[in-house]
């Protein structure tokens, strides 16, 4: 078991668990909601295709947007986790699970508007099969952005080194 500054245990669970209750709201609670809404309402009132032809079409360009922000949601994370977020070597375990907080709330926006996406498309198109799947690829992209336990033990040493070094976060 790794320690701190303070020759506390590091609670690796302690550090996550803001920021994953956080993310799973955002990215599979409320759009499964919405989800379970929009099924709701095609079964009862059977919407229309508002756009004709261009669907299919809409629904590619939603696809590459959703894609492509996936991928930048993941390069993002990356790159905000090599910043200090320790402020003090006595608040190290607080300051991490602030720190990765932060960081992972406009992450795991940015990858709940996939889901937003398969919404609109829903509600311009009547297409339920299309949005559950712009839902689900939002559901992937969070899996593979979350922060997992390895991440987090590479976090803190990472974070360990730069407090050794004297490299503290000094805001914004």
């Amino acid at each position: 078991m790794k320690k701190d500054f303070n020759g506390d245990s590091i609670e690796l669970f302690r550090i996550m668990n803001k920021s994953l209750y956080f993310g799973m709201m955002s990215n599979i609670i409320i759009p499964m909601g919405l989800l379970l809404a929009c099924y709701f309402y095609e079964q009862r009132y059977h919407p229309a295709n508002n756009i004709g032809d261009f669907a299919n079409t809409l629904f590619y360009i939603f696809l590459t947007f959703g894609a492509t922000q996936g991928a930048f949601a993941f390069w993002w994370r990356q790159q905000l986790l090599l910043k200090p977020m320790i402020r003090r070597r006595e608040t190290f375990q607080t300051d991490l699970a602030l720190g990765l907080t932060k960081i992972c709330r406009p992450v795991f926006m940015l990858v709940a508007a996939i889901s937003l996406y398969g919404l609109i498309y829903f509600f311009l198109t009547g297409r339920f099969e299309e949005t559950m799947f712009m839902v689900i690829l939002s559901f992937v992209v969070f899996q593979v952005v979350r922060p997992r336990y390895g991440l987090v033990n590479k976090l803190i040493e990472n974070q360990y080194a730069m407090a050794e070094k004297g490299e503290f976060y000094r805001g914004e």
